[in-house]
């Protein structure tokens, strides 16, 4: 889970801000030991899918996706959302078109175009 003032964390902790956009973050209720099992398993796939990708090879990108997505929703970032007050997923939305609209705009740098501006 991202958390620096280029990718801010919503007040509740459930989405980072990535030019804009909210991304769920991880779980965390999980486990220090288990989370890094899960990043581990993610970063795999996605060096498998870059080496898919180079070989031009589909099924292995296809498996290598699977891998992906089940790293992903194993630690809360994708499927079920990991909280438990019945809020909904507000997951890849433009942060202006959510509830944290008002404290997106009132973060510094989000006006004048520096928040989440590539390095």
């Amino acid at each position: 889970m991202p958390s620096s003032s280029r990718y801010p964390n919503t007040p509740d902790g459930r989405y980072f801000v990535v030019k804009g956009r909210l991304w769920r973050s991880s779980n965390p209720h999980l486990a220090p030991d288990e989370r890094q099992q899960l990043v581990n398993r993610l970063m795999d796939a996605r060096r498998q899918v870059g080496a898919a990708l180079k070989a031009n090879d589909e099924a292995a990108e296809r498996a290598a996706r699977a891998g992906v997505d089940e790293a992903k929703r194993a630690l809360g970032e994708r499927g079920p959302v990991w909280w438990t007050d019945g809020a909904p997923d507000y997951n890849r939305r433009m942060a202006v078109n959510t509830p944290y609209a008002a404290w997106y705009a009132a973060l510094d740098g989000v006006e004048s175009g520096t928040l989440d501006a590539p390095a």
